[in-house]
């Protein structure tokens, strides 16, 4: 990717990408939530309830519990912070931005596991059954999650000879047939598990379960509230939009803006804000037809999805007559 100075559009890119995935978060998660809703016979909250219980969460008082350190009070910022980044440096809605150069698969994935740690951490520093329980399985999980992505997007990075996401992405605007060649294929269906795992939901993780002993990610974030929840939860939300986006940007570029322009720069918008709608609508109407995986399967399943990526990287490597 040639060096793209930082000029007015490509600052207003970044911004708008980030803006996009802090405000629209929420309200994908309020669609998933309304879509499962109706699948299973309920009116449901609104698609605005998710922004209405983080404004109620803001008021609240801030609480820490007793005997707690630094990893619990400064996760909430950090995992809100890392996952903005991230959002910043995929190409969503454009692959012409002043960050461009920075977007290394490498750094993508390095910050997603920065934010799943922090979290973990704040587990254990809860000091809580539940919390160190929760932290040890998600530890787990991203010990299989995180090489599946690295090796899902290197398969589709060895056609474009570059690690470098926009350069991925813009090959692929230009040359579809590569995604739909097996590599392609294999690379998508082993991301798509990964997402489902790091964003924990359903048949991984059940985001609406309150039942402690079945809990991941809500097993750690138990001990929060107040302000420092809404972080969490939109930390949470956010990570899922960037996840979805991620997904839909490799495998479907269409629209991403990939000139200097700002009708393409609001295309690209618009296009990403429709197709990670439509992927989230998708994945919960599934989640409505699925089971949670007792804890001992979910392991084979990532490990399945590590062999297909495993496998889309060695066609990718034999295809591209390296």
């Amino acid at each position: 990717m040639s060096g793209n100075g930082p000029t007015a559009l490509g600052l207003t890119a970044t911004i708008l990408q980030v803006g996009l995935v802090v405000a629209g978060a929420p309200l994908l998660t309020g669609v998933m939530r309304q879509v499962r809703a109706r699948l299973e016979g309920r009116a449901g909250a609104g698609v605005g309830q998710p922004w209405r219980d983080l404004r109620k969460q803001l008021r609240k008082q801030a609480i820490t519990s007793v005997g707690t350190g630094p990893a619990f009070r400064t996760a909430p910022v950090l995992l809100v912070a890392t996952t903005a980044v991230v959002a910043a440096l995929v190409p969503l809605a454009s692959t012409r931005t002043p960050v461009s150069g920075s977007s290394d698969l490498i750094v993508v994935v390095a910050l997603l596991a920065l934010g799943t740690v922090t979290l973990a951490l704040a587990g254990l520093d809860s000091g809580t059954a539940f919390g160190g329980m929760g932290a040890s399985r998600e530890m787990t999980i991203a010990a299989l999650v995180e090489p599946t992505i690295l090796l899902s997007v290197f398969a589709l990075s060895l056609p474009a000879g570059s690690t470098n996401l926009p350069v991925i992405v813009t090959g692929a605007v230009r040359d579809p047939a590569r995604l739909a060649s097996p590599a392609g294929l294999l690379a998508t269906a082993a991301l798509a598990v990964a997402v489902l795992a790091e964003t924990g939901r359903l048949p991984v993780d059940n985001p609406s379960t309150h039942l402690e002993l079945t809990m991941v990610h809500e097993a750690m974030v138990l001990e929060y509230a107040g302000p420092d929840l809404a972080l969490v939860e939109l930390g949470a939300q956010m990570r899922l939009a960037v996840l979805l986006g991620l997904l839909v940007s490799l495998f479907a570029p269409w629209g991403i803006a990939t000139t200097a322009s700002a009708g393409a720069l609001l295309l690209g918008a618009a296009c990403f804000a429709v197709k990670a709608t439509l992927l989230g609508s998708a994945l919960a109407a599934a989640e409505v037809f699925w089971a949670k995986l007792r804890l001992f399967r979910v392991p084979e399943l990532l490990a399945g999805s590590f062999l297909l990526s495993l496998l889309a990287v060695t066609t990718s490597y034999f295809l591209s007559g390296a």
